[in-house]
């Protein structure tokens, strides 16, 4: 049960951290004597660098002490059934690891329920060897370690192994692309590793969607200073429906008038709407009245969302979840109801069969400009500067390198960002890299630190069983290269190899999406 050998490794780069700083510490002192410091150094700039450096170390101290107390947790709790009598009762052995939680409680001034959430996923860390490594070596912080052990929850072990290895192994067929996880924020890093979990998971999305529906509740909790908070648990398209509406609405009446926040705004707005005159429950023809089946009727959200809908999901062959914008995996049922019932402000993506990359947007206008802020959307999906979670639909789309000095309005120089980080952008020294057509930008800060981009990290769509090459097309045997073939005729003209400005998208744009018969026939 012992590993000393591991927490010795820990604890070598825990005195290696705790010696970096301390060298910090001493140069920061030498500079703030001001005695014998060279012509050259700029110090307050030396000073300002030394504070970010010791934050860097600091987290990275935090993530190595981490590791070592979930070690210590979990092997504490290995020991005590150790000594556990091999004959002992279930009943005595549930005693016994209640006391060891209820020490460990003690010891961190905790509650046991603290305690035992702690035990539990210091247990799945521990039981991730990669996951440990990290986390000792200070490259992610407890909280990203903490995302791993709740993700894995519920799979299988040899399904916890596959989600590991996809993000922390560089070696595997297919590893996760971009940002390194301890690069990424706790939220977008959950953000990826559920989406690559919800695809991946046994048990298909329909059903524990259909779970998930059936526990839709509101929850009222009292709070002090006479608030109170006001929960609802619903479908994740109708959420994020509500939560763009209440948004856009609350941005349409902020005014130099108007003294309310946006924080502020959508409170007043959801409780206008759910408490305006003229809503009753009362059942009848009285004008001005709605019947309870009205209000208990949820409408299809209308609200400026990105579906992106995995082709062979959309004509029906696959069951593979599609993608809502703001919100993650969604069961396909609910995307094909979306794209069949949504409004105008509903715009589907389709994404290519081979790559996952985006295949076909929908759209209704047809000025280029509006084209290709969508496309970047698409593509950018929220604001790209480091660490912004910003995905409201009315970020902006900013020229990389600005138009007055030669930047051109194509993909590779447009990047989304929110209103904050534009200003930010304009009247600082914080710069974007070049963007491609398929990944965003990234970004390198006034000190010089560089921060990768966001890639949304697309996986190949699942091909329907018949289509596959052990299926009907398995007399085909160089599958891959058919799906790359391209037709053998001069005459047709390569869409890639055209600028965005080119009036031909005009017209491209202007032919509304359809499915050709060879596809809308197939799987009947």
């Amino acid at each position: 049960m012992g590993s000393s050998s591991g927490v010795g490794v820990v604890l070598e780069g825990v005195r290696a951290s705790v010696a970096a700083l301390d060298a910090l510490d001493r140069e920061d002192a030498f500079l703030a004597g001001g005695v014998g410091i060279g012509s050259g150094v700029d110090v307050l700039q030396r000073r300002y660098e030394i504070r970010l450096e010791r934050l860097e170390l600091t987290s990275r101290l935090e993530a190595q002490l981490a590791a070592v107390k979930a070690r210590d947790a979990a092997e504490a709790v290995g020991f005590q059934q150790e000594m556990t009598p091999p004959d002992a009762s279930v009943q005595d052995r549930t005693y016994a690891e209640m006391s060891v939680v209820e020490e460990i409680a003690g010891v961190l001034t905790v509650s046991s329920a603290a305690a035992s959430v702690l035990v539990e996923q210091s247990r799945r860390i521990c039981a991730l060897p990669p996951v440990l490594e990290a986390l000792s070596a200070g490259a992610m912080s407890w909280q990203h370690a903490k995302i791993i052990a709740d993700e894995t929850e519920g799979l299988s072990p040899g399904g916890a192994v596959s989600l590991v290895a996809h993000f922390f192994d560089p070696d595997e067929p297919r590893p996760a692309r971009g940002a390194a996880p301890g690069e990424l924020i706790p939220s977008r890093f959950r953000a990826k590793v559920r989406a690559w979990r919800e695809r991946h998971h046994p048990e298909s999305i329909e059903k524990r969607h259909a779970k998930g529906v059936a526990d839709r509740r509101m929850e009222y909790t009292p709070d002090r200073d006479g608030m109170a908070w006001l929960s609802l648990y619903l479908p994740g398209d109708t959420a994020c429906a509500i939560w763009n509406r209440t948004t856009a609405t609350a941005r349409g009446l902020q005014s130099p008038d108007e003294p309310r926040t946006l924080t502020q705004l959508r409170p007043d707005i959801a409780a206008s709407l759910l408490l305006r005159s003229g809503s009753s429950t009362e059942t009848g023809n009285t004008k001005g009245t709605q019947s309870v089946t009205e209000i208990g009727k949820v409408p299809t959200p209308r609200a400026d969302v990105l579906v992106t809908v995995p082709v062979f999901s959309l004509l029906g062959l696959t069951d593979e979840p599609a993608r809502l914008d703001g919100l993650g995996p969604i069961p396909v049922s609910t995307a094909r109801k979306l794209v069949a019932d949504g409004t105008d402000s509903f715009y589907r993506v389709l994404v290519d069969p081979r790559d996952g990359a985006p295949l076909e947007i929908g759209r209704t206008s047809y000025r280029l400009t509006e084209v290709i802020k969508r496309w970047i959307r698409m593509r950018d999906r929220k604001c790209t500067f480091p660490g912004c979670t910003n995905r409201t639909p009315d970020n902006e789309t900013d020229h990389l390198q600005a138009w007055a000095h030669g930047g051109t309005t194509g993909a590779s120089n447009l990047g989304q960002v929110c209103p904050k980080h534009h200003r930010l952008k304009h009247n600082g020294t914080w710069t974007p890299d070049p963007a491609t057509e398929k990944e965003p930008p990234g970004w390198t800060s006034p000190t010089g630190r560089h921060y990768k981009p966001e890639h949304p990290n697309p996986e190949p769509t699942r091909w329907p069983q018949w289509l596959t090459p052990t299926g009907l097309l398995a007399e085909e045997a160089n599958f891959e290269d058919l799906l790359r073939r391209e037709p053998d005729d001069d005459s047709l003209v390569d869409l890639n190899d055209l600028s965005p400005e080119d009036p031909v998208w005009a017209e491209y744009f202007e032919k509304p999406f359809a499915l050709s018969a060879d596809f809308a026939n197939v799987g009947r």
